[in-house]
């Protein structure tokens, strides 16, 4: 059962990897992204949102564990 596992695990890791890559290798017109008044060079549309991805990765879980923390509410004991 375990070799199972592991040979699911590689085949969903090979397919998600070449799906990025089908991605990366369908969306290389240049563009340039204006935020705030400020552009950024000619880039791939691949890496505006592959970058996006990536800070949300990172952003999501960070925002979460603040969410957590913050709605602990310490336990009083009942002392008379």
């Amino acid at each position: 059962m375990r070799g199972v596992k592991r040979v699911a695990l590689v085949v969903v890791v090979l397919l998600v990897a070449f799906m990025v890559l089908a991605f990366v290798l369908e969306n290389q017109q240049s563009v340039s992204l204006s935020l705030l008044g400020q552009a950024s060079g000619q880039l791939p549309v691949s890496v505006f949102v592959v970058l996006a991805l990536i800070f949300g990765m990172l952003i999501g879980p960070l925002l979460g564990m603040m969410m957590r923390s913050g709605r602990r509410k310490p336990i009083q004991s009942a002392q008379s």
